[in-house]
């Protein structure tokens, strides 16, 4: 169970502080009322008198501690953890819009990669687009991957049936089998991502995002962590690439990233074909993307 650091007795704080933790409170309550128990796989019971979840239930579904959770309800003045925040946001079930509400009231930083992004423009997306077939897609510095077109969708996967959340090159690299087994030369390309991530990840060693997305790769990857324990560090550089596509078989490609920003930020990678049959493939595999979509 997760236990969050709760300090003494402080000045009160006047202000805007004050004001979002009883807004934060308000908010939790509202939302715990409004869930039905079979929302969330528990039953109701006959001897319900919340007209929707027990504090003690939304406690138990974010592995925290109960008296903790009313604290937190009762704009208690006490530390809350991003880790215990995006539970909480999972618990009560909040669409986006709510779950960057509840960041906000907590004075925190979302750590989850957003679904769209201010580099993520409509007219950036209408370039990738018109790249077509060449695959596209916009990433930032973690990798997530912001917006695609539908050839780069399927180049390495199905990235439409990949969760919002774990839309995330490095992620998908070690943790998911198709997109490993489509790449080549899988052992040397997991190498040089975790040194060019540790590279950019100097510039951001306090931030939550990145701090997160760290502890689930060394959580979830032996292969990370033994990448990650050689201190390597590698810049971002144009490198020839070879996949194995399940639809059209082998590609070869030439990597270009075309940075939107003066820094190492979000940037357009987008994936040349190297020789004819490349090029050939590519146009096949964004006939099938098209079809697809088609289809649905």
């Amino acid at each position: 169970m997760a236990q969050e650091s709760i300090t003494g007795p402080r000045p009160r704080e006047a202000g805007e502080a004050d004001i979002r933790r009883h807004e934060l409170a308000a908010f939790l309550r509202h939302r715990r009322e409004h869930i039905a128990p079979e929302q969330v796989g528990l039953p109701r019971g006959r001897r319900r008198r919340t007209p929707g979840l027990r504090r003690e239930e939304v406690a138990q579904l974010s592995a925290v501690g109960v008296t903790w959770y009313t604290w937190l309800e009762q704009a208690r003045d006490i530390q809350v953890s991003v880790q215990v925040l995006d539970a909480l946001a999972r618990a009560l079930l909040l669409d986006a819009g709510e779950r960057g509400h509840l960041f906000q009231l907590a004075g925190a930083v979302d750590p989850t990669p957003a679904t769209t992004c201010p580099s993520a423009t409509p007219a950036l997306r209408a370039v990738i687009e018109a790249l077509e077939p060449m695959p596209a897609c916009i990433q930032n510095s973690r990798y997530d991957i912001l917006a695609y077109n539908r050839t780069y969708g399927l180049l390495l996967c199905d990235l439409d049936e990949i969760p919002p959340e774990d839309r995330n090159c490095i992620v998908l690299s070690y943790t998911n089998d198709e997109w490993r087994s489509s790449i080549v030369h899988l052992e040397e390309t997991q190498r040089l991502m975790a040194a060019r991530f540790r590279a950019a990840m100097a510039g951001h060693l306090a931030e939550p995002a990145w701090k997160m997305l760290l502890k689930r790769l060394r959580t979830e990857s032996p292969e990370f962590r033994q990448a990650w324990d050689r201190h390597e560090v590698i810049t971002h550089r144009t490198k020839r690439k070879e996949f194995l596509n399940r639809h059209v078989g082998r590609v070869l490609v030439d990597h270009t990233d075309l940075w939107l920003s003066p820094d190492v930020g979000p940037r357009v990678v987008t994936y040349v074909p190297a020789d004819e049959e490349s090029r050939l493939r590519l146009k096949k595999l964004h006939d099938i993307a098209r079809a697809r979509e088609t289809d649905f």
